[in-house]
């Protein structure tokens, strides 16, 4: 309803069910008027109560709102957040995995070197070791040999000197008679 000066003026329950209207002949019935507000009252305080009950849950879901939404930019921001460390653990992951193959590479490289110093050094002492055995068992060859001619040596005298006694202890036959 408006005033006059065009300023919205509200109607409560409360006016309508005190409402008086003059009378005059030949007008509404009374009690219908009287009926039909008391109606019209209750319906509008029940409209205000509802109006009242969803602008609560209006600024209810308008907070709950503001919470979700607050809550989905701590979420985005975390979101970055645990992506952006994702990348970092993965870029950390990824150099000092190359920083393990680099190192890993050179101890075996190390290693091969040592190991191929000491295959150097084992032939180079197995070489020696055949050469000490060529020598020995040329040493053993020439002392064979050696052996052998004395040995040769030996019974040949041995011959001789049998075959000398031999000649030397014939008894010999003179004449006995």
């Amino acid at each position: 309803m408006f005033n006059s000066d065009n300023s919205t003026v509200f109607i409560t329950p409360l006016d309508l069910r005190q409402a008086k209207f003059p009378t005059v002949m030949r007008g509404f019935d009374k009690a219908a008027v009287t009926t039909m507000l008391e109606d019209a009252s209750t319906g509008y305080e029940e409209a205000l109560r509802e109006n009242e009950r969803l602008r609560q849950d209006v600024a209810r879901l308008e907070g709950a709102l503001a919470q979700f939404r607050d809550l989905e930019g701590s979420i985005k921001t975390t979101l970055i957040s645990a992506q952006k460390l994702a990348e970092d653990i993965k870029a950390n992951a990824q150099q000092e995995a190359a920083s393990i193959v680099r190192e890993a590479e050179g101890k075996a490289q190390t290693l091969m070197l040592l190991t191929q110093t000491r295959i150097e050094d084992a032939q180079r002492e197995v070489d020696a070791l055949k050469m000490k055995r060529r020598d020995a068992e040329t040493q053993i060859e020439s002392t064979i040999s050696a052996l052998q001619h004395t040995l040769d040596f030996v019974r040949e005298q041995d011959l001789r000197e049998r075959s000398e006694k031999i000649v030397a202890h014939r008894p010999r036959l003179e004449a006995a008679s």
